[in-house]
């Protein structure tokens, strides 16, 4: 345990000690973070790829697959908060582990659904499973990492998820056409859910034992840096936030509301995407198999992978977190409303591609306007509360989306639909930094001494 009379802003030679410290702890955690949220997003959407056997094979209608789809986020949302104030008492090691290998099981388990109710359970199953998992990262990044650094330090974790998409599809597809009759799965979208689940346990089983909780436990950090830092992240939210508010504050006040839904109209549009977009592919090109779909897929997220580390670094070079959210939503707005309305298929993918990096540079951003007034168990619960809330448009966007498809024949009313949340969202965060209740802008004086 480090011991600490008080919270004092480094001196000049402790600014050293804590930039070396922030230097190993990038090398040594966000690696290990952003690969296990890759196998994490792997595991969540891969579903989006299964879609396209497994519908025909179970008989699943466009809603229903939706609604199972989306049942994910229900569990989701029910153990959000729970799981990131459990995690911010026991410590980050022992509950991302146990995360990890709990969601895994039972992704795995997804290879043995016979219809619409057992794909139903395990979906509500996998995200009570996962709950707590992204917005505990963000918790633990706060552990770490200076103010002025986190939206750059989010984007590099948040890499992870336009990566598995990138990485994923091609995979994913690959399993479902070559799977079938191995390990005795009668259809490949059956092995493939069955053998991407795996890495998930294996890693959680490798988290318990590598990864530290908070600086004081990392042994890669001398007792001098190991000091410095915590000393340098407290004295900054003790400038921050004077006065933190406490569980039942976070999860009352007015900014966190607005800000769930914020998120939730960003979210919508990035869910959307990743449940509907190999399908919205395969109808644009019939011909095409579920490999070369998977990799038609990976273009708009490779492309809003490089879109999100360059907004976020400017972000964090400016202080300003307001717009760097608004107009990305702004744009990724106008690209998803025009998407289906293209006839070719090329002008399809840059639109898609418009809207991807709209929603992945707004992303990282966005948590970093609840740092400026969160801290500790406030930060555990409010994180996971805004969290929790805009990943229930998960479970609205694909049951909306399919029913739509459904009624119309058509994927354009869910797209419409997109855009408008988006947009709605922009103008929400827009409105919260005009009221002065969020402090959204500038940096303490602490994370200007170790930009």
């Amino acid at each position: 345990m480090v011991q600490r009379e008080s919270a004092q802003p480094p001196a000049e030679g402790a600014t050293a000690v804590v930039a070396e410290a922030v230097r190993k702890a990038r090398w040594r955690l966000l690696p290990l973070l952003a690969f296990c949220y890759l196998l994490n997003y792997v595991d969540r959407v891969n579903v989006g790829f299964a879609a396209v056997t497994m519908r025909p094979d179970l008989g699943m209608s466009a809603t229903a697959y939706g609604l199972g789809a989306g049942l994910f986020f229900i569990g989701y949302f029910l153990f959000e908060v729970p799981s990131n104030v459990i995690m911010h008492r026991v410590g980050a090691r022992v509950w991302i582990a146990r995360i990890m290998i709990s969601w895994g099981i039972i992704a795995s388990a997804t290879a043995f659904i016979q219809g619409e109710i057992s794909f139903y359970v395990v979906r509500f199953l996998l995200g009570f499973a996962e709950a707590g998992f992204f917005p505990g990262i963000l918790l633990y990044l706060t552990y770490w990492f200076p103010r002025v650094q986190r939206a750059r330090v989010v984007a590099l974790t948040f890499l992870a998820v336009p990566l598995a998409s990138v990485f994923g599809g091609p995979l994913s597809g690959l399993l479902i056409d070559h799977g079938a009759g191995l390990l005795g799965f009668d259809a490949g979208w059956r092995f493939m859910f069955f053998v991407e689940g795996l890495p998930a346990v294996i890693l959680g089983i490798v988290v318990l034992f590598v990864l530290p909780s908070r600086p004081r436990d990392a042994r890669w950090l001398s007792r001098e840096e190991r000091e410095a830092l915590e000393n340098a992240i407290e004295a900054e939210d003790e400038e921050q936030i004077p006065h933190g508010l406490g569980v039942r504050g976070a999860l009352k006040d007015g900014r966190v509301i607005a800000l769930s839904v914020v998120y939730f109209g960003i979210v919508f549009g990035l869910y959307v995407l990743a449940f509907f977009l190999p399908q919205v592919i395969a109808d644009l090109k019939g011909t095409l198999s579920t490999t070369q779909i998977g990799l038609v897929t990976a273009i708009p997220y490779a492309v809003a992978a490089v879109v999100m580390v360059l907004v976020a670094r400017h972000s964090d070079r400016t202080g300003e977190r307001t717009f760097h959210v608004a107009v990305p939503a702004l744009i990724g707005a106008v690209g998803v409303a025009v998407a289906l309305y293209l006839d070719s298929p090329y002008l399809v993918i840059a639109a898609v591609t418009v809207c991807a990096c709209g929603v992945f540079a707004a992303i990282p951003v966005i948590w970093q306007i609840p740092n400026a007034f969160l801290a500790g168990a406030g930060a555990a619960a409010g994180i996971a509360m805004i969290n929790s809330f805009g990943n229930l448009s998960g479970f609205v966007g694909p049951y909306l989306t399919g029913w739509l498809s459904d009624v119309t024949g058509s994927f354009r009313p869910g797209m419409w639909v997109v855009a408008g949340f988006m947009t709605l969202s922009a103008v929400i965060v827009i409105g919260l930094a005009r009221s002065g209740r969020a402090r959204a802008d500038g940096l303490p004086e602490v994370s200007r001494q170790i930009r």
